[in-house]
């Protein structure tokens, strides 16, 4: 199991609207069946963390590249979210981890 992080440093005093728009293309794909239940989250208003900082995650079984053949994405809800959220995101990029389960962990 991998958990997936896309990280936005967003443009001072937009991350909430960054995070509306990115909440909305995270629903578009888990409603495509592309992604496991998102969250989103930020850092650097009231809490301590990187300023301005967006983050969305999500787990995943395995690690595919969304170009992949046979892979649909609806593309026409996400390309002009995508548009909009840019206007507030500075950079961006994508992370990966390995989930750890100790042998023989059966859950909670």
């Amino acid at each position: 199991m991998y958990l997936i992080r896309r990280v936005f440093k967003c443009k001072p005093r937009t991350t909430r609207k960054a995070a509306e728009l990115i909440t909305k293309i995270g629903e578009a794909y888990m409603d495509a069946g592309q992604r496991s239940q998102i969250r989103v989250y930020f850092s650097g208003g009231t809490v301590p963390g990187p300023a301005d900082t967006l983050y969305m995650d999500w787990t995943s079984e395995a690690i595919e590249s969304p170009g992949r053949e046979g892979n649909v994405t609806p593309r026409e809800i996400i390309m002009p979210l995508w548009t909009e959220a840019l206007e507030y995101v500075e950079e961006d990029h994508i992370e990966f981890y390995e989930m750890f389960e100790p042998r023989g962990h059966t859950g909670r």
